[in-house]
């Protein structure tokens, strides 16, 4: 039998459903608002009609729980949807996102989130401090301090649980992530805050960001409602925040030639790199795409590159292959003359060097691998980049900057997006044309201007005839 009572403006609509094994009983809970505007008389006769449509749902077993937590429904998810629907990497970044959702929102009935919550919620996410993610910077001498202690560089590297690579770059001043300063801490016995300086207490998460915590909260959401938890979706009644789109950082044809000269600097102990890096540059592959390719997706006398699979660091798991970002994303197409001897060269160095290694290479038939042949870690092909890149003059890009300059360059030489799109693997060109739209504009620019010169060269040829 439903019952209800009148809490504030709402009304509160109670079914039994009976008792369970420890004989509690169960009920089922949900909350209804008159709309504005509705007088007394007419809402205590729609709460009833309410109460009683309520009651049958519960009975056609249509809801579950409305008074189920938020952050319980969150674990059941990923056990129940996730963990079979999603990918390994998708799953980390919802993880990473439900770190900061659950204390925020987590507390909630599932019945009780009203769009003011989310709001309220998204506004704070906007506020300056909210980032806890930010880079911080070792304030020390690092040499110094382990030297106290005895220990080497690999010693420290081994304790602290980080790459030797990771050391050296604390150790020269550069920026690393929170969780490798309290790693490093943990070894000194310090706090965090006695080592290393943040590098900005004010940070702010991007109108992107919070865009994801919307979509992630709205997913989480729909499935509840698919489910019988909840009605609707308080996410479809309020306005997704709003992302203010920043155009893709690239090099123009000048700072690329540049930045060939310096990929010249990078000595031959590193040759991978070098290669790696003007891959990149020449077929705008995505960073997870080229460290998947194996030598057989690469037919050197075709010229014909294929990706097939991605390569990806999960925490917790390690360095994994997973599919290509989406079925597009799986596509071959034909790399620059100029690369085909490169990989050549490239193939001989990578030969004598497992041949140094002998039974401790590891062969997966990968292009780019770890001194060992295992599949090497995305960030460590990035951080190099960023060394390099570091006092060379170009402006502050990043790995993935390569990608946008690669197809920046294309479609300012007159390649027509539609081709663009297939070799970037982008599911439609409208994506191409929504993040190039500065290039397809300059393109379309010079067009223009070149028309004038078209006509006066032709009037001029008309005028010699006459």
């Amino acid at each position: 039998m439903a019952s209800f009572r009148k809490r504030g403006n709402s009304y509160e609509i109670r079914v039994s459903m009976g008792y369970d094994l420890n004989n509690h009983q169960i009920i089922r809970y949900r909350t209804w608002t008159p709309p504005a505007g509705m007088s007394e008389s007419k809402a205590a006769k729609e709460v009833q009609r309410q109460a009683v449509l309520f009651e049958e749902e519960c009975k056609r077993g249509r809801v579950v729980s409305g008074s189920t937590k938020f952050a319980e429904f969150i674990q059941i998810w990923f056990d129940d949807y996730a963990s079979v629907q999603l990918r390994p990497t998708t799953i980390q970044g919802y993880r990473q996102l439900f770190k900061r959702i659950i204390p925020a929102l987590g507390h909630l009935r599932m019945d009780r989130i009203q769009p003011h919550h989310l709001q309220a919620f998204y506004k704070n996410l906007a506020e300056p401090g909210i980032r806890d993610d930010g880079k911080l910077r070792f304030k020390c001498d690092l040499d110094a301090m382990r030297n106290e202690k005895g220990w080497t560089q690999t010693k420290l590297s081994d304790l602290a649980g980080v790459s030797i690579t990771t050391i050296r770059q604390i150790a020269a001043g550069k920026n690393v992530s929170k969780e490798t300063a309290e790693k490093v801490s943990a070894c000194f016995d310090a706090s965090v805050a006695d080592l290393f300086e943040p590098l900005s207490v004010n940070a702010v998460l991007s109108s992107n960001s919070i865009s994801h915590y919307h979509k992630a909260i709205s997913s989480v959401l729909k499935t509840a409602v698919q489910w019988g938890y909840i009605t609707d979706n308080p996410c479809d009644r309020i306005s997704p925040p709003k992302v203010e789109r920043k155009e893709a950082a690239y090099l123009d044809d000048k700072q690329t030639l540049e930045l060939l000269d310096l990929l010249e600097t990078i000595p031959d102990s590193k040759y991978d790199f070098y290669v790696a890096y003007t891959m990149l540059l020449f077929t705008g592959l995505r960073r997870s795409e080229l460290l998947g390719l194996r030598w057989h997706d690469v037919d050197l006398n075709t010229g014909v590159l294929s990706v097939r699979q991605t390569v990806k660091y999960i925490e917790g798991k390690g360095v994994i292959f997973d599919d290509t970002k989406t079925g597009s994303s799986r596509r071959s197409f034909k790399m620059p003359a100029d690369l085909i001897p490169l990989l050549k060269n490239y193939r001989a160095w990578q030969n004598a060097r497992r041949l140094r290694m002998g039974d401790r290479w590891e062969d997966n038939g990968l292009l780019f691998t770890n001194d060992f042949g295992a599949p090497m870690r995305p960030d460590t092909l990035s951080s190099n980049f960023r060394r390099l890149i570091s006092g060379s003059g170009l402006p502050d890009i990043h790995l993935h900057s390569l990608r946008h300059t690669n197809a920046t360059l294309l479609i300012a030489n007159g390649t027509n997006v539609q081709t663009v799109a297939k070799r970037l693997g982008h599911s439609t060109s409208s994506t191409t044309t929504r993040i190039y739209a500065h290039a397809i504009q300059a393109a379309d620019a010079a067009a223009a201007d070149a028309v004038p010169l078209f006509r006066t060269s032709r009037e001029k040829s008309k005028g010699g005839a006459g």
